[in-house]
Order: structure tokens, then sequence, then C-alpha cells
């Protein structure tokens, strides 16, 4: 028996899959855009009526922000969610 043997680790053949932990985002994505939406509108009713004010111009900035960051993610797992079932 030769002295340099190769051995191999067992790891290497473990094929075991983890599986992702499912996010509200990801589990959610209509309800998630609705917030967004809802963000945005309120966004623009701030800028409209509200923007003589500072700490309302930054509120509607904050929510405008927060609310098409929430569209984007969650129309890319509603993409990525329905591709996977066809």
């Amino acid at each position: 028996m030769p002295t340099n043997k190769h051995k191999r680790k067992a790891s290497a053949h473990s094929k075991v899959k983890i599986a992702k932990t499912p996010g509200l985002i990801t589990s959610h994505p209509k309800t998630i855009s609705l917030i967004g939406l809802f963000l945005v509108a309120i966004s623009m009713y701030l800028f409209v009526f509200e923007s003589q004010d500072d700490a309302m111009f930054g509120l509607g900035m904050l929510s405008l922000v927060t609310g098409m960051v929430l569209i984007i993610f969650a129309k890319m797992t509603g993409t990525n969610k329905n591709q996977e079932h066809v």
C-alpha cells in the first residue's frame, strides 16, 4: 500500500442542500409592493401640501426612497417566484 494514498474528505461527498428561509418580501411580494405604493403616495402628498416645512420635506424624501426600494425588491422577488413555477 502506497504511503501517500489520496484520501477524500467526507464533506466532498455530501450533497445536502440547505433550504433558505423565506423572508417577508419573498413570501408576500404583492403586499410589500402595495405598502411601497402607499409610501410613495404619502410622499407625494407631503411634497404637494406640506413641503414648506423642512421636516416634512425630509419625511417625504425618506418615504419616497423607502417606497421605491420596497417596490423594486418586491418586483425582483415576484418575477423569480413566478419563473420557478413555470
